[in-house]
Parts: C-alpha cells; sequence; structure tokens
C-alpha cells in the first residue's frame, strides 16, 4: 500500500494513517472500506483494528501508523504521492501532533510532490494554520453532489501550492460551480457491483466550467463493474491536464498519455 499506484492522477500511495468512517453519500460504496475487509482476512498487520460497524468496519478503524512516516525518505527518486488512499488525515482521530509530522515528513522531502484528499473539509480549514505548508503539497476535498459544495469554499481558505477537487463519485450535477483558486479538477463515476451511474451530461458540465475558470480538467472514468470497465473518453477524448506547477513528472504524465 505504499508504493506505485494503479490510480489515473497519481504515481505512489502513501498510508500514514488507515480507516475512516462514512460521513456522506459519497462513502456508501468505499473501495478502501471494502479493500480493508479482505485485508484483514489475510492478515495484513495495518488491518486489524475495527471500525464502528455502523460507518466503518473490519479493519477499517482509524489508526496511525508511525513505522510509515518514514517511508518517502527512503524514495530517492521524486513521486507524485496520494497520502492515505486508505483513510482521510483530517479525520478527528488523527490527532494534531500526528498530522504534523506527517507534515514534517512531506517538507523534509522537497523531491516529492505530494496529493492530500479530504471530505472533513471543516476540520482542515481548523487546523490548517496549525500548520507549515510546504510548497510541495496539494491540497484537495471530495465533492460528490450539490450537497458538498460547501468544502470547496472551505479549501480556498487553506495556504496549499495547488487546491483540487474531486468529484469522484459524481453522484449528480455539479453546475455554476465558483472554481476561483481551484487549479485542478478530478472526475469519475462510481466503480463496483452496487455503482451507481454517472450522468454524461454532468461530466461535460464540469470539464466546460474548468475551460471556462481556466482549472485543469482530468476525466478519469466512467465507473462501471471494475474501475476502468468504461473506459475515461468523453466525447472521443481522454481528459489529462494537471496543474501547471510544480512537480517536474507532471508533464512527463501527461506526455506519456498523449
Amino acid at each position: 500500500m505504499a508504493d506505485r499506484s494503479s490510480i489515473e492522477w497519481t504515481e505512489a500511495t502513501w498510508n500514514p494513517t488507515t480507516g475512516c468512517d462514512r460521513i456522506s453519500a459519497g462513502c456508501d460504496n468505499c473501495y478502501a472500506l471494502a479493500l480493508s475487509k479482505r485485508l484483514k482476512a489475510m492478515g495484513s498487520a495495518k488491518y486489524q483494528n475495527d471500525g464502528d460497524p455502523r460507518t466503518s468496519g473490519p479493519g477499517f478503524g482509524v489508526t496511525v501508523h508511525a513505522d510509515a512516516l518514514e517511508i518517502p525518505r527512503r524514495w530517492r527518486d521524486p513521486r507524485l504521492v496520494f497520502v492515505n488512499s486508505m483513510s482521510d488525515l483530517f479525520h478527528a482521530r488523527v490527532p494534531l501532533s500526528y498530522v504534523q509530522q506527517v507534515f514534517e515528513v512531506m517538507r523534509e522531502t522537497p523531491r516529492h510532490t505530494y496529493q492530500l484528499l479530504t471530505k472533513r473539509a471543516a476540520r482542515l480549514t481548523k487546523v490548517a494554520h496549525q500548520l507549515d505548508w510546504p510548497s510541495n503539497v496539494w491540497m484537495g476535498v471530495s465533492v460528490e453532489d450539490a450537497s458538498e459544495v460547501g468544502r470547496i469554499d472551505d479549501l480556498r481558505e487553506v495556504p496549499a501550492a495547488v487546491r483540487f477537487v474531486s468529484a469522484e463519485p459524481l453522484l449528480g450535477p455539479l453546475l455554476d460551480l465558483n472554481l476561483d483558486g481551484i487549479d485542478w479538477l478530478i472526475a469519475g463515476g462510481e466503480s463496483g457491483l452496487n455503482c451507481r451511474p454517472v450522468d454524461a451530461a454532468w461530466v461535460r458540465a464540469l470539464r466546460d466550467q474548468c475551460v471556462a475558470a481556466g482549472t485543469a480538467f482530468f476525466f478519469k472514468q466512467w465507473g462501471g463493474r471494475t474501475p476502468k470497465a468504461g473506459g475515461r473518453r468523453l466525447d472521443g477524448f481522454e481528459h489529462s491536464a494537471m496543474p501547471a506547477v510544480g512537480f517536474r513528472g507532471v508533464q512527463e504524465m501527461e506526455a506519456a498519455r498523449s
């Protein structure tokens, strides 16, 4: 869980914490919750702490892993790193002191670029002023439908070098978004046996709003039974734009996809 990633918009994952709790509709079919259950059954040491069955599940209790803090220091080549693909660093049960330790690691490894994503935008803004934001940290919020657009307003208050929105799984139209100060938007449909379909009009609307605002647009997937079942072409094209700042490998990733 701490090395190369198959996620289209990153290169590696790093999980200094694991586990979470469902808090909104976008969490209903959480891939990390299902994967944690399997990893617990397989005996993985990081996934033996169970969460509240009402909001979490087997192996998905919020757990900090101090031994994982050193992992990025051992990566010699620069990487684009998604932090906590199996958790949410801004969960209330992750102590602020530990969040600060994670930020210290990111600050002390400037060769890497780190992507953080949260649904807990209120706590993010509450603690943001107590964190030292290095220039190699990108901060994002998940916005699955119109009921959660307030998370974008919270994100604008965060002094991150790059601010981004993940509209995945996209569960409804997101119209008339205020994308001021937002550098990047990722959109994608849901995957899995019980996936909820995404409407192509919702995706086109996001693409067009990004074009109008000058925000980089990345369409990750249509979704389906598996993440790649529906492909990722929108109107005949793959949209793989990345923020035009920071990590030198961004341009290389775009070139490889073209």
